[in-house]
């Protein structure tokens, strides 16, 4: 006969493993579900803004992404940028602007990620003060990008990354290569995910 103390001991086991399990799978459940959940948009222009400050190539497509410096979620859509422009071989002008707030220090956008995104071959990274451009664009998410083609008219409208954080092949990243490639059109528009613009982070990155 088990004594009943030691059933005791099987029993709080029993149900301490159960709580344990319980508790994994409401993490794992909000992670999904927070990897999942697309960013707001707003409403973007249908051809490139006149009052940009960025010149706009007439003999190439161009591309904006809009990002904010410390977002950790930004970092797969510049892994993905950097793909598209290996895809693509110079037919295409890409810009990616970087947050910076109108009272911060000289130094706030200078992160790593925008030195990653300073180093892609045909990329040009600038500084959006007050995020004036990003809401020129109609960007409220990081790694929001759009797609023009050569005569100014926008062709593509989204995120390039299939979820938060993740990178990997994706609905975006095929668009915007087939877009620029062979002139195909396919997904024009698709969710944005990463952080809001207006998040104030000062994390190290």
């Amino acid at each position: 006969m088990v004594p009943s103390s030691h059933r005791r001991k099987i029993v709080l086991t029993a149900l301490l493993s159960c709580f344990w399990l319980l508790a994994l799978g409401f993490g794992l459940r909000s992670l999904f579900s927070y990897e999942n959940t697309p960013g707001a948009t707003g409403k973007s222009p249908e051809s490139w803004p006149t009052s940009s400050r960025i010149i706009r190539s007439a003999d190439h497509y161009n591309l904006v992404m809009l990002a904010h410096p410390y977002c950790p979620c930004t970092r797969a859509s510049v892994n993905e940028l950097a793909a598209i422009m290996a895809q693509t071989q110079g037919k295409l002008s890409a810009y990616v602007l970087f947050l910076k707030p109108e009272n911060s220090s000289e130094g706030w956008a200078d992160t790593k990620l925008r030195r990653t995104a300073a180093a892609i071959p045909g990329v040009t990274t600038l500084t959006d003060l007050a995020g004036s451009e990003a809401r020129r664009f109609g960007a409220e998410t990081s790694g929001h990008t759009l797609l023009f083609d050569p005569k100014g008219r926008r062709v593509f409208n989204g995120g390039i990354t299939a979820s938060r954080g993740h990178a990997g092949g994706n609905a975006g990243e095929s668009a915007i290569v087939a877009l620029v490639n062979r002139g195909e059109t396919g997904h024009s528009s698709t969710f944005v995910f990463g952080c809001a613009l207006t998040e104030d982070k000062d994390a190290a990155n």
